[in-house]
């Protein structure tokens, strides 16, 4: 894992720990924590920390509260971490 992409997953972990049971976080707070000035170049990075947590079963990704795949979600996703809610991939 790249230096940033370790700095991204471990900004999710720690703004999550800051969070309560369930709660939640866009990955851009992280993108936000690694580098404030240039946080939306991050965003592609951010999204591959994410995916590689979910794939380790750290977090969870979601969509309107439901858990989805991060190698096919398109679009806003939300972080959470693992055992937060609603398991199922995707409506259905």
């Amino acid at each position: 894992m790249a230096d940033t992409e370790r700095a991204l997953a471990d900004a999710i972990v720690g703004l999550l720990g800051q969070r309560t049971d369930g709660a939640t976080i866009c990955p851009s707070e992280a993108a936000r924590r690694v580098a404030p000035e240039s946080w939306r170049d991050l965003m592609p990075d951010a999204r591959a920390a994410a995916a590689r947590l979910v794939d380790e079963g750290t977090v969870e990704m979601t969509q309107r509260g439901i858990v989805v795949d991060p190698a096919t979600a398109r679009g806003p996703v939300r972080l959470r971490r693992a055992g937060g809610g609603a398991s199922a991939w995707g409506p259905g």
